[in-house]
């Protein structure tokens, strides 16, 4: 990116200049089903109200120079209106996430504590205070008039020492961040002051970089794509905590954290639910085993399928849940009784141990749930990948065409995008605090895991259903899904 994105560009603003580039490349997931999220809405019609997507969100995916060209509107603009250059522009912006309403309310209204508070400009009383010297105040060293510089502050210092305190904070990283020397003095420096005093155009092309890196990310409508090597940047009108996915790359995200996409939990406690999942990974390993014994002869059994309806077949056949290890008869449509965690309500009356025994009970019942359903999305990955085989076969013996069997790939998509959407319930539920909303929430989500199990089971089958009843429970377990990010699901 050049100095001012006007003048002293270089040869690297390329269409795929990228701004993570120092970045490790992470391994793809393996269990992915990849753009579950498309292809599905034909097989799965809403009528009415429920036609309403509480996940529809415009986002639009730009190239390096597209969203290059719409800093450079911003910034120039608001230069001619400021009358300032192009780079104090940049930080003025940069400090009020490039919200040029509320930029302009403020220069109305005061213009000189406008730059104050973009640390631009120094306040009266502080500039009062400095006073002329040959002396540099790092290395004390005597200097002529013209080898010292200084901000608006007027802290002034050799042209050596600025060019060490540069080049040492664009090497950690460093692009809007670079401040003045002077101690408590929080001006910041311009992008055209630094430059000159980078010593190789190696270090000014990661100066672009880190500036470039802070003007997206300190915009509120743009964000950059977290995808390894991805260059793109992600502009939105309205930001929220919402799902987009980078066209060049195929990241899905969450636009405002840049994690994964994590509906319908907020951002905050999804990033709480993790970090005590990561603190807690002996406990969470113990209990993460792949196998559980049959409940009524104690065998070994392992899940080979994402669904949690188990069925064994020895000298008895035993229909059970694989979550609970209750009879499967139990687990009606009407409520999913083993999703709901059962409080102790005279726990706070007890002793301080047994109030810890009951805190490690609740997060093993929600963890254990949580780990289930991302251990069911990578089993029923392999479902997909089957259900693609066969329908090559399929298509290969000339028994009908691609599209003719492509709402049963549509039904292994919808089930992931279910079972996503259903794990990320289970941390929301853990932080929700009791009452008739948690029990609203906990009652949704019951029926939404109800369905979910009965398409899954379902499309492990599909050969033992026609197509009308699979997409009739496609429906509705989208709908259960819809109308349970539409009440919790904050917009």
């Amino acid at each position: 990116m050049s100095v001012d994105m006007n003048s002293q560009g270089s040869d690297s603003n390329e269409e795929d200049y990228d701004p993570n580039c120092e970045e490790e490349e992470e391994d793809e997931d393996p269990g992915d089903i990849e753009d579950y999220y498309d292809g599905v809405a034909n097989d799965v019609e809403q009528q009415g109200a429920d036609a309403f997507d509480p996940e529809e969100y415009q986002f639009t995916c730009l190239t390096y120079k597209e969203s290059e060209s719409t800093l450079n509107e911003h910034m120039a603009s608001l230069a001619a209106t400021l009358k300032v250059s192009h780079a104090v522009a940049k930080l003025v912006l940069v400090s009020f996430h490039w919200q040029i309403s509320e930029i302009l309310e403020r220069h109305k209204s005061n213009a000189a504590q406008l730059l104050v508070e973009a640390r631009v400009q120094p306040t009266s009383s502080k500039h009062a205070m400095v006073h002329s010297s040959h002396h540099c105040a790092v290395c004390m060293q005597f200097v002529r008039k013209e080898n010292l510089l200084s901000l608006a502050c007027q802290h002034q210092f050799c042209r050596s020492c600025w060019e060490q305190h540069c080049t040492v904070l664009v090497k950690d990283g460093v692009g809007v961040g670079v401040s003045c020397m002077a101690q408590d003095c929080l001006l910041r420096t311009p992008e055209d002051f630094v430059f000159p005093l980078l010593p190789s155009e190696e270090l000014k092309d990661k100066y672009r970089r880190y500036l470039f890196r802070d003007y997206v990310e300190s915009h509120y409508q743009l964000q950059l794509c977290p995808g390894a090597d991805c260059p793109m940047v992600i502009q939105v009108q309205e930001p929220k905590a919402r799902r987009v996915q980078c066209n060049r790359c195929n990241e899905v995200f969450c636009f405002k954290c840049r994690q994964m996409y994590h509906a319908p939990t907020d951002c905050a406690t999804i990033r709480k639910w993790l970090t005590k999942c990561a603190d807690d990974s002996e406990t969470a390993n113990y209990i993460s085993a792949h196998t559980k014994d049959c409940p009524k002869c104690n065998i070994c059994i392992e899940k080979n399928g994402g669904c949690n309806h188990m069925r064994v077949f020895l000298l008895f056949s035993a229909d059970f849940c694989w979550m609970c290890l209750g009879d499967w008869k139990t687990h009606g449509s009407e409520y999913y009784e083993c999703s709901r965690y059962k409080e102790n309500p005279d726990i706070v009356n007890q002793s301080q141990q047994a109030q810890a025994r009951e805190a490690l009970k609740k997060y093993l019942f929600y963890f254990e749930r949580w780990e289930n359903h991302n251990k069911s999305l990578q089993l029923e990955a392999q479902t997909y990948q089957r259900i693609q085989e066969k329908i090559q076969e399929r298509v290969m013996n000339n028994l009908g065409t691609w599209i003719d069997w492509q709402y049963l790939q549509n039904a292994a998509k919808l089930l992931a995008k279910c079972r996503y959407t259903l794990q990320y319930t289970y941390p929301y539920a853990y932080y929700m605090e009791s009452g008739p909303r948690k029990k609203l929430f906990e009652y949704q989500q019951a029926q939404l895991e109800a369905e979910i199990e009965n398409l899954s089971w379902k499309v492990e089958r599909a050969d033992s259903y026609d197509r009308g009843d699979l997409e009739n429970q496609m429906h509705i377990a989208e709908q259960r899904r819809r109308t349970l990010l539409k009440d919790f699901h904050d917009t």
